[in-house]
């Protein structure tokens, strides 16, 4: 088990696409807070949402969580970054061979299953921290063009900001995990990013429209729940148990595949 989580870390440190994650990540997270207070601060005032994000109240933003508040509204997209390169680094297994030499070394499928998991959750983990990072260092000059008052943002505690990173790092694995287990089923990066992306911007919203009574409980809607610390209508505690039964859905699927799979075709 150990061997295969190093084997996992080092495989994908050294392609450089974990650097390319943070990036987005960081630039992602800059983009929102300046986008956040450009709407609330604007005389037509925010919408309630766009495409993947949510907007903050004004109310929200000058209030002590309001430094960490933009980390929540943007969770889908940065949940959509996770679920990019856990797809890819699932689907590069089989687009260069070299899940053959992975199964070859080591026969226990699941071991390599949970060795990835573990060394993708280390990731996501690092870039979890990075967006808490940029939107600390970005807080100062995006609130200065504005005429809000963010003096309360002094009162933040510690409490706060680490409720924020668990509540985002979560958010972030599901999202993951997701994209892990279509990049399984379909081998291929590109079709797993296509249905995660097209299941946020567009399908969850027509879905919600159709059929309003279970918007609450689609992934979309209950992993920003969890980034946001639960919702008016899906408390805190049943989106992490909802949350849960996503997680173990895409882990146990992958876990399935993995081991049912026939790799030498």
């Amino acid at each position: 088990m150990l061997n295969a989580t190093r084997s996992e870390i080092v495989r994908t440190r050294r392609k450089g696409a974990v650097a390319a994650w943070f990036g987005l990540t960081a630039l992602f997270a800059v983009m929102m807070f300046f986008a956040f207070f450009t709407f609330v601060d604007s005389a037509e005032g925010a919408p309630e949402r766009g495409p993947g994000v949510t907007f903050p109240s004004v109310e929200t933003l000058t209030s002590p969580e309001g430094i960490v508040a933009p980390l929540a509204s943007a969770s889908s997209m940065f949940g959509i970054i996770a679920l990019a390169f856990w797809a890819l680094f699932t689907a590069s297994d089989y687009s260069t061979g070299m899940i053959r030499l992975l199964a070859a070394a080591q026969p226990t499928r699941w071991k390599l299953v949970v060795g990835k998991v573990l060394a993708l959750l280390m990731w996501t983990a690092v870039a979890a921290t990075v967006a808490l990072l940029a939107t600390f260092i970005v807080a100062p000059a995006a609130s200065a063009s504005t005429s809000l008052d963010i003096s309360a943002w002094q009162d933040v505690t510690v409490a706060i900001v680490a409720q924020a990173w668990v509540n985002v790092c979560v958010s972030m694995t599901i999202w993951g995990a997701i994209g892990m287990v279509l990049a399984t089923i379909t081998r291929s990066a590109a079709v797993a990013i296509s249905i995660g992306a097209g299941w946020v911007l567009i399908v969850e919203g027509v879905l919600a429209v159709i059929v309003p009574d279970i918007a609450d409980w689609l992934p979309g809607s209950t992993i920003a729940a969890i980034a946001s610390g639960g919702t008016d209508a899906l408390s805190y505690g049943a989106a992490l148990s909802l949350g849960a039964v996503y997680l173990a859905l895409c882990l146990g699927g992958t876990l399935a595949v993995y081991q049912k799979r026939d790799i030498t075709d």
